[in-house]
């Protein structure tokens, strides 16, 4: 009966948050509606899953908005064969969306508690082609470049050009910009070759991507 309840809030979170905002990807809107985002949030916030803001999770981080997720996954322009990063694992849900779609995901995040709990929840579901690391994430992940897309789940001040060197030819960053405890930007960078093109689309509040010193 409880999954069953979370399957109504899920669909109807689909339904008015997602679809009803405007994206209309149906990959994206069927990973949406197919990812338990229950799971990855603690059993006293399972109530409040598919309700419209962030949750927040251990190490003082948070796991994302829905429509925001399904926005910067329908950005990303993801492909079942894409290799894809995403930076900044937090509770591991971003990563079953674009896992859902087909992707092979690497996923770095620099908090070692987080890393193992993202791990084991996306292992109990089945996402195997989702891998968590640990690791400074504005670094990306060199070892499995280039990506045909990179996703960033924190602000920063600036585009790192460690995340720029390993994105494909005609991959897509998808990537918060601006200061931190301000609104920043959702920006989209397009690489052809050595040139990029970036565009801002959505106005949004991040936790800061942190580098290790």
């Amino acid at each position: 009966m409880a999954e069953d309840r979370h399957r109504d809030r899920r669909l109807a979170m689909v339904r008015r948050q997602i679809e009803g905002r405007g994206v209309c990807d149906p990959r994206v809107l069927v990973a949406m509606r197919s990812v338990p985002r229950h799971r990855f949030v603690s059993r006293t916030l399972a109530k409040d899953a598919y309700k419209d803001h962030p949750l927040p999770i251990s190490a003082g981080q948070t796991i994302s908005q829905p429509y925001i997720v399904a926005l910067m996954a329908e950005a990303a322009a993801i492909e079942p064969d894409h290799r894809v990063l995403e930076v900044g694992t937090g509770s591991g849900y971003g990563a079953a969306v674009l896992a859902e779609l087909g992707a092979s995901v690497v996923s770095v995040e620099r908090h070692r508690k987080l890393a193992d709990a993202a791990t084991k929840v996306l292992g109990d579901l089945g996402y195997a082609n989702a891998t968590v690391v640990c690791g400074d994430g504005s670094q990306g992940h060199p070892p499995g470049a280039p990506y045909d897309a990179v996703v960033v789940t924190a602000a920063a001040p600036s585009i790192p050009s460690a995340l720029i060197d390993q994105l494909a030819d005609g991959g897509r960053l998808v990537i918060p910009v601006g200061p931190p405890s301000f609104s920043q930007n959702l920006t989209l960078v397009r690489r052809s070759g050595e040139e990029t093109t970036s565009e801002r689309f959505c106005p949004v509040r991040f936790v800061p991507l942190v580098e290790d010193s």
